[in-house]
C-alpha cells in the first residue's frame, strides 16, 4: 500500500506520515496476543487534521517514525 489520503480541502497543505506497528483490521484486534506490523504505511493528511490523525494512529497502536510535507503535485518535498 502506497498511502491513503485522510479528508480535508483541496486548498490545504499535505504531509505524509510514515506509520509502523499499525493495526491492520478490526479482526486483529479479537486475538488474545498483540498483532506487531514491521511494514510501513504510509498516511497523507492535510495540516489541518494533523492532531486529530496523529491521536488516531497512537489509539491503533501506530507509531509516526516520520513525516514529510508534500507539494501541490503529492510529491514529498525537502
Amino acid at each position: 500500500m502506497l498511502g491513503q489520503i485522510v479528508g480535508g480541502s483541496s486548498a490545504s497543505r499535505y504531509f505524509r506520515y510514515e506509520v509502523v506497528g499499525i493495526r491492520q483490521n478490526e479482526e486483529t484486534d479479537k486475538t488474545d496476543y498483540p498483532i506487531r506490523s514491521s511494514a510501513s504505511v504510509f498516511i497523507t493528511v492535510p495540516y489541518e487534521r494533523m492532531s486529530q490523525e496523529m491521536q488516531r494512529i497512537t489509539r491503533q497502536g501506530g507509531r509516526i517514525i516520520n513525516i514529510h510535507p508534500l507539494n501541490p503535485e503529492g510529491e514529498v518535498g525537502s
